[in-house]
């Protein structure tokens, strides 16, 4: 998820009881940060980004070390000398807020590297979400909304924590809330029959999260020869005729070949719904340019994961890129 929601996750569980010492209301925020240490890969171009982020920074086995690290970060900061076992187990419980809090997105996580690529996704948040933005950032104002109304009556200013755990609980409650309606709008996709629609039946389908509501959700069916795009709402009727045809392409020697450079194997692995489009070049010897697109983040155009291959006269690739960046061969 976005790092707002990381931060004021880590901020709730330190005034829930993590801060048991000086600094540790920083520490738990820096830990549930850490594992995004690796988008500095965007130094590199956003493509490097891609390939690095979510990687061995958001594996379990690397858990302790990424612990380790923010304990580190928070005693350079601080100047102090801090209890580092201690520390270290409330930055583990940072740390594993955060691939907790990305394992239920769409994006998802790659939780067993080295010893599998798999990707996780429990489809049940966006990126961002605004309703659990809205739930942490009140549990983050409460104190001081406190303290405001504790000067002007003389009353003790509260520390929050009663709010900080009632977000969290809130948030949990909400977690569970959207994983119900997953379940509920996959039920009426896989209930249906698409021989119609696509060609043939379903081979592969997800409901995914949008960022307002949890009734709200985007979902993708997948044919032999077609998708469909649907926008469904978990409570209401749903038709597999209506909803976006994509057609997919006949397999053709330049998809095979863009197929082949570093961009296109990589954005293939982790693509949940590769889509192929192929264009006229722009010039006399750019034959043509293929286009590779994620469809969970958006129609071809929209999506931010797309990747481009332009194919000279000669069947070659003469270039690729990434979202308008130029990408390594």
């Amino acid at each position: 998820m976005d790092n707002l929601t990381h931060s004021l996750t880590g901020l709730a569980l330190a005034r829930a009881g993590l801060n048991r010492f000086p600094h540790a209301t920083l520490l738990a925020i820096i830990a549930a940060n850490i594992p995004d240490v690796d988008m500095a890969s965007w130094i590199q171009g956003r493509f490097q980004a891609l390939e690095i982020h979510r990687g061995y920074a958001h594996s379990l086995i690397c858990l302790p070390l990424m612990a380790l690290l923010a304990v580190g970060i928070t005693a350079a900061i601080s100047r102090r000398r801090l209890p580092w076992l201690l520390a270290w187990m409330i930055a583990c419980i940072g740390v594993a807020s955060h691939l907790l809090l990305d394992w239920c997105t769409s994006y998802g996580t790659r939780l067993l590297l080295p010893f599998s690529s798999r990707w996780f996704y429990l489809d049940i948040f966006s990126l961002v979400d605004w309703i659990v933005l809205a739930v942490l950032i009140l549990a983050w104002a409460g104190p001081f909304l406190s303290g405001l109304v504790s000067s002007e009556i003389g009353g003790s200013r509260s520390s929050g924590k009663g709010l900080a755990i009632f977000a969290l609980l809130l948030f949990v409650f909400y977690a569970g809330f959207r994983g119900l309606m997953h379940s509920r709008v996959m039920s009426q996709l896989e209930s249906r029959i698409y021989d119609d629609v696509l060609g043939g039946p379903a081979v592969r389908m997800a409901a995914l999260p949008r960022a307002f509501s949890p009734f709200a959700w985007n979902a993708i069916v997948e044919g032999e020869h077609a998708y469909r795009l649907y926008q469904l709402s978990a409570f209401g009727m749903f038709d597999p005729g209506e909803g976006n045809v994509l057609y997919k392409g006949n397999w053709n020697p330049d998809f095979a070949t863009a197929s082949r450079t570093p961009a296109f194997r990589y954005c293939l692995y982790f693509s949940r719904f590769p889509y192929w489009q192929e264009a006229p070049g722009s010039g006399p010897e750019e034959i043509s340019v293929v286009t590779l697109t994620d469809l969970r983040f958006g129609a071809p155009g929209e999506s931010f994961i797309a990747v481009h291959a332009r194919i000279d006269h000669r069947g070659e690739v003469e270039s690729t890129s990434f979202a308008g960046q130029q990408a390594k061969r």
